[in-house]
């Protein structure tokens, strides 16, 4: 399929795609969501390729054949991939969630300040989404972090009232030379999975996303939020096991490690991943 044509000449396919699209059935056991909504926010490189994510074509025939593999449950992603992907067929069945604030730019001097420039509530809603997810970056030193606690807080809130899930992201941050960096130590883990869980004025349709650490027990036992495991930098193996073991965790959410594998093969890669579950 020639998207850019379809795009040109007959835009209202996006709409009917997402409309027609067969919904996620649900599933009992771990998920397994792939993640792409880094280059919204001007995140394109993986391992020592700055421009890895650069080629839509590439990205959307790496994502498509993730989506494929058996024991694959959803994706994460902004409008633009989210209509891309369901263009070619690659999200029927799939839980889908919308990413919404892409405004924090990586390096910039506003990062901390991320307005919600994706998907609101209302249009996750209408595209037929199963949710949204929005990432929360706190850094006491920055007085920008609580302009996003806000607009999440709300978000969960707009929602919840629509019954759609509201997963969010939070990191405990801190810059180091101007650098913003994010602390992956249990504590600093644990205390932002505690701020995200009493974000908005209910919680009945809150789940995390959270970075596996060296002591995934602690931190499932923080909160009975349904949490998802992010992958980021992550390396697979014995220590993602015990992860999804854990109490409360409700799977993985992964996109990197799954789409740009060191050997290529996505896959087996895919294929491992499941495994784990």
């Amino acid at each position: 399929m020639n998207i850019t044509e379809v795009r040109r000449r007959d835009p209202g396919a996006v709409r009917r795609a997402l409309a027609d699209r067969p919904r996620f059935a649900g599933h009992e056991g771990n998920l397994l969501i792939v993640a792409v909504d880094h280059p919204a926010r001007g995140v394109l490189g993986v391992s020592n390729s700055p421009l890895a994510m650069a080629s839509r074509a590439d990205l959307l025939e790496r994502a498509a054949l993730a989506l494929s593999r058996p024991g694959v449950h959803g994706f994460l992603g902004t409008a633009d991939l989210v209509e891309e992907l369901a263009l070619l067929g690659a999200l029927d069945h799939k839980l889908v969630l919308g990413s919404m604030n892409r405004g924090g730019l990586v390096g910039a001097s506003f990062e901390l300040d991320d307005r919600f420039t994706g998907y609101d509530a209302q249009g996750i809603a209408d595209a037929g989404l199963d949710g949204g997810k929005m990432l929360v970056r706190i850094d006491p030193q920055d007085p920008a972090s609580v302009a996003t606690i806000e607009a999440c807080a709300r978000a969960v809130n707009e929602l919840a009232e629509r019954g759609l899930i509201a997963l969010v992201e939070p990191f405990w941050c801190t810059r180091v030379e101007g650098r913003l960096t994010v602390d992956l130590s249990t504590e600093a883990v644990i205390r932002s999975a505690m701020i995200a869980s009493g974000l908005g004025r209910t919680s009945a349709y809150t789940w995390l996303k959270l970075p596996a650490v060296d002591e995934p027990d602690r931190v499932a036992a923080c909160t009975t939020l349904p949490t998802l495991l992010l992958g980021g930098d992550v390396a697979q193996g014995d220590g993602w096991k015990a992860a999804a073991a854990s109490p409360g965790i409700a799977g993985f959410a992964v996109g990197r490690q799954l789409l740009f594998p060191a050997d290529g093969d996505i896959a087996a890669a895919v294929d491992e991943a499941v495994a784990l579950l």
